[in-house]
C-alpha cells in the first residue's frame, strides 16, 4: 500500500492542535482568582491556534517514529517547537520588523492586542515552550537536558535569531548561493532540525541517530526556504542555483528517511518529496 502524504499530515496537524491547546496556559482566574493581565493568554491562544500549516511538529512526529518511537512521545518537543515558531512571527509582524497588519487571514498580534503587548506575547512564547520540556514526565532528566540544550541551541543566537539578525542586514543583497544557504540554515533550517532532534531524543534515541536526524532536518529547512523563496518569488538571481540545491537536498533527504526503513522512514521521505515538488510547481 502506498502511503497517503495529505492523510498523514491532516491527522498529525490535528494531533498537534489538540496538543498545543493542551499545554498552552489557562486563564490565570482558574489559579489565582485574578484576571488574565492585558489579555495576554488569551493573545497566546490568539498566536498558537486557528492556523499555520504545523510543519515543525510533523517532522518532530515523523522523525520520532523513524527512530523507532511512538508519535506520542514527540509531544512536548513538537509543542515546544511549534511555540519558538509562533513567537518569531509574533515579533516578525511588529512594525519594527516587517511591518505585516495580517497574518493567516486575521490581524497580526500587534494589531489585535497592541504592540507592546505583541512584544510580551512573544516573550511568554518563547519562555513557555522551555517550560514544556523541562515538565515532559515522558522524558527521563537526561533526556530533557538535551531536548532544552537542541532547541536553544537552534533557536538562539546561533540559529533562528541570528538568521533573522543576518537577513535583516543582507535583504535581497545576496549575490552567493552559498552564503543564502547560510542565512537559510540558522533562520528556517535551525527550527526543522530542532524538531527533527526533539523526536529522535524522545524516541530514546543514540546520539548518531540524533545527530542523523538533526542534519536531516536542517537539509529539509534550507529546501523549504528555497521553495518559499520561489513561491514569493525572492532572490530571483539566484533561482537557478537554488532550484539545482533543492533537488540535491531532496535526494539527501530522501536517502536519510529511508536508511531507517520503509514504514519508519517513509513519513519522512514523503515530506522531502513534498517540499521539492512545492518548489518545482512554481518554478517550472
Amino acid at each position: 500500500m502506498s502511503f497517503d502524504f495529505d492523510a498523514f499530515v491532516a491527522e498529525t496537524k490535528r494531533w498537534a492542535d489538540d496538543a498545543l491547546a493542551q499545554r498552552l496556559p489557562r486563564d490565570k482566574a482558574d489559579a489565582v482568582g485574578a484576571a488574565d493581565p492585558g489579555r495576554l493568554i488569551e493573545a497566546m491562544g490568539y498566536a498558537v491556534l486557528d492556523g499555520g500549516k504545523r510543519m515543525r511538529p510533523i517532522v518532530a512526529a515523523a522523525a520520532c517514529v523513524a527512530a523507532g518511537g511512538e508519535r506520542e512521545a514527540a509531544a512536548a518537543g513538537a509543542c515546544a517547537v511549534e511555540l519558538i515558531h509562533a513567537y518569531s512571527l509574533v515579533h516578525d509582524d511588529l512594525p519594527a520588523m516587517d511591518d505585516d497588519a495580517e497574518r493567516r487571514g486575521k490581524p497580526t498580534v500587534h494589531v489585535a492586542f497592541g504592540e507592546a503587548n505583541a512584544i510580551l506575547v512573544g516573550d511568554a512564547l518563547l519562555t513557555h515552550a522551555f517550560a514544556i520540556l523541562a515538565a515532559e514526565t515522558r522524558l527521563d532528566p537526561a533526556a530533557r537536558v538535551a531536548s532544552v540544550a537542541v532547541l536553544a541551541r537552534h533557536a538562539g543566537v546561533h540559529g533562528m535569531v541570528g538568521g533573522q539578525a543576518r537577513d535583516l542586514a543582507l535583504g535581497q543583497a545576496i549575490d552567493r548561493i552559498e552564503l543564502l544557504e547560510e542565512v537559510h540554515a540558522e533562520k528556517t533550517g535551525g527550527l526543522y532540525a530542532a524538531a527533527a532532534a526533539l523526536g529522535a531524543i524522545a524516541a530514546g534515541a543514540d546520539e548518531a541517530t540524533v545527530a542523523r536526524l538533526e542534519r536531516w532536518g536542517l537539509d529539509f529547512g534550507i529546501a523549504f526556504q528555497h521553495a518559499d523563496d520561489v513561491l514569493d518569488d525572492e532572490q530571483e538571481p539566484l533561482r537557478e542555483a537554488a532550484a539545482r540545491r533543492l533537488a540535491e537536498l531532496e535526494e539527501s533527504c530522501v536517502a536519510t528517511a529511508e536508511s531507517f526503513g520503509p514504514e519508519r522512514g517513509g513519513p519522512l521521505a514523503a515530506i522531502a518529496r513534498w517540499v521539492a515538488a512545492r518548489g518545482r510547481a512554481v518554478g517550472g
